[in-house]
């Protein structure tokens, strides 16, 4: 039965957190909810790592294959989406176990992330022929003279942010600034923090080449073909911005060699991974592990 908390299992890519996760849903009663921004997309599976079709029989995963990838899924929407599934999980006396590696969906669940209007692509579109005609420190400036906050804190080379945060000026009349300042609380429950971290990131960075081979061995150029085809997606998405999709995406637009294309998805991955580190470092009251282990976890949950 559940005791009312929620656990939340993190850690950088390829650190193990699915087989780990599928052995807690088996050992403790507990149902997954992925925290993962590109495995919420349909038809991205193999560059995901999304679970296969026998361990999704094992251990069901909530918020994956729930959006096309031409949409831009965010941190509120999945928040709102989290909490609804939470809910679900805990009303049928079981406990949530959210499982993933985008830190800042679990800062906007357990945090609170402001409520910024949606996406506009009637808006946005304008902006991204500015940002490929002017380059992002243009945009940036005239970010600097609408929001002087946000300016400041983003970095004149960030165009994802830049764009953004001019988006949401254009379609509310509001800076960024002033919704940030009116966020809404974040989780106010009992929350278990685990992370796999592994000591070694010689022995991650091995793992993580390993897997970019294996997904292309998989099918992962093919993959990016079929999305490739459709005609209505573009490298500015962020499902296309996702880590090896984008690098794949280049190939296939003939903009980098079969070779440049592995390497930048491996170094890609090892920044992302870097990223995570360091937000995993900021999190308060998490406990590290630096293997995946069942028994160290039943230890945490009893206490």
């Amino acid at each position: 039965m559940s005791d009312g908390r929620i656990v939340c299992l993190m850690g950088p890519t390829a650190a193990g957190k699915t087989d780990l996760a599928v052995a807690m849903v088996e050992a403790f009663g507990m149902d997954i909810v992925s925290v993962d921004s590109a495995m919420v997309y349909r038809g991205m599976d193999i560059g995901t790592a999304k679970p296969d079709t026998e361990t999704l029989a094992r251990a069901p995963h909530r918020l994956i294959d729930i959006c096309d990838p031409a949409d831009a899924y965010s941190a509120g929407r999945f928040r709102d989406d989290a909490r609804r599934e939470i809910a679900a999980i805990q009303a049928a006396g079981r406990t949530p176990l959210l499982v993933g590696g985008t830190m800042l969906y679990y800062r906007a669940l357990l945090g609170g992330i402001a409520a910024l209007p949606p996406s506009d692509p009637e808006v946005r579109e304008p902006l991204l022929a500015e940002l490929a005609e002017l380059g992002a420190p243009a945009l940036h400036t005239r970010l600097l003279a609408i929001d002087p906050v946000a300016g400041a804190r983003i970095h004149p080379n960030d165009p994802q942010r830049i764009v953004r945060a001019l988006e949401v000026h254009s379609i509310s009349g509001r800076t960024l600034t002033d919704f940030q300042n009116q966020t809404p609380p974040g989780w106010d429950g009992p929350v278990l923090k685990i992370a796999v971290m592994p000591e070694s990131r010689e022995v991650l960075h091995e793992r993580i080449a390993r897997r970019f081979h294996a997904m292309l061995d998989a099918g992962l150029i093919e993959e990016v073909e079929a999305l490739h085809r459709r005609g209505d997606l573009n490298p500015e998405l962020p499902s296309i911005r996702a880590v090896g999709y984008r690098q794949v995406w280049s190939y296939l637009a003939g903009e980098i060699s079969h070779d440049t294309m592995i390497e930048r998805g491996i170094i890609a991955t090892r920044q992302l991974a870097k990223r995570q580190y360091t937000w995993l470092r900021s999190e308060t009251d998490l406990h590290v592990l630096t293997k995946a282990n069942l028994d160290q976890v039943q230890g945490l949950l009893s206490t």
